[in-house]
């Protein structure tokens, strides 16, 4: 390689390697799809190696594609980091956070702090990620995160919460159709609403009730907002959270003594943002929207 390839090119491959195809990632860059493919004629040229196989079907990367992948996708972080710390003075609650949070905390607790955060400082924007996966805030895939793991990483300011407990719920609708378990045995006989693929967290959750493994579900779905609609619709019994059951009247909490779970919380932010104003402001809205939750 005997010139530095344009960061342009390396957006193009990302965007290729995660569309699968030509037309895809041109939509997503707004480019056209000759110029696209000319950015991953440049990009093969400047490395001296293919980077996709193209046919019909679209765009398959090679071997030498994938191994780049994560490369291009921490460079992508990093200049998005870029652009959101140049939004905005260190000394002003003015321009771009990210945040990441999982779905039912992203859509059930966040909103209404966002919304406050708004209405006191116009001058900021929040780019919200709803993901049950952990981002990379070491990496700054975002800039804070409402985590439910304990981060490990020594470069992260993490603030440790009150836990949210988890308990069975069912729409008034579904007892008065189905009628209300007594035990936990008793869940055999009931509509479950629950997980579709096992994780080590739903492993943790089987040790101890056992009765929840996968083939007792009447719906199976990995998305915790599918399943709590489905829980408000009368589908069935689910896992839902307290704090979120105890604003909707028509929720019933089933088998308190029997079946509880804590999820732990922790704000996290990295260090290099503390002396940020505007994320310093959010992380500590975040902290007393989510102490609530768990109180």
């Amino acid at each position: 390689m005997n010139k530095e390839p344009d960061w342009n090119l390396y957006r193009s491959f990302l965007a290729a390697l995660e569309e699968g195809s030509l037309s895809g990632a041109a939509r997503r860059l707004g480019l056209t799809q000759p110029t696209l493919a000319r950015h991953l004629d440049a990009l093969e040229q400047a490395i001296g190696a293919q980077l996709f196989l193209r046919s019909q079907r679209g765009l398959a990367p090679t071997d030498t594609a994938l191994e780049l992948g994560p490369y291009a996708r921490s460079l992508a972080a990093t200049a998005a980091a870029l652009l959101r710390t140049a939004s905005g003075r260190a000394s002003e609650v003015r321009g771009t956070v990210r945040i990441s949070a999982s779905e039912v905390v992203g859509a059930e607790h966040l909103p209404p702090v966002l919304a406050m955060l708004r209405a006191h400082h116009p001058g900021l924007v929040v780019e919200l990620v709803l993901s049950n996966a952990v981002e990379n805030v070491l990496e700054r895939a975002a800039d804070l995160a409402v985590r439910m793991t304990e981060p490990q990483q020594e470069a992260l300011l993490a603030k440790r919460l009150p836990p949210i407990r988890l308990g069975l719920h069912a729409h008034e609708s579904y007892i008065a159709r189905k009628g209300m378990p007594a035990r936990l045995d008793d869940l055999t006989g009931h509509d479950l609403i629950g997980y579709d693929r096992e994780t080590p967290a739903i492993r943790a959750v089987l040790a101890r009730f056992p009765m929840l493994e996968r083939p007792a579900y009447a719906l199976r779905t990995d998305s915790d907002l599918a399943q709590l609609a489905a829980i408000r619709a009368g589908f069935g019994i689910g896992i839902c959270q307290q704090a979120i059951a105890r604003r909707e009247p028509d929720l019933v909490h089933l088998l308190p003594d029997a079946f509880a779970l804590d999820l732990p919380v922790f704000i996290v932010m990295h260090e290099d943002l503390k002396a940020s104003a505007r994320h310093r402001v959010v992380f500590e809205a975040l902290v007393e929207a989510m102490r609530v939750v768990g109180a």
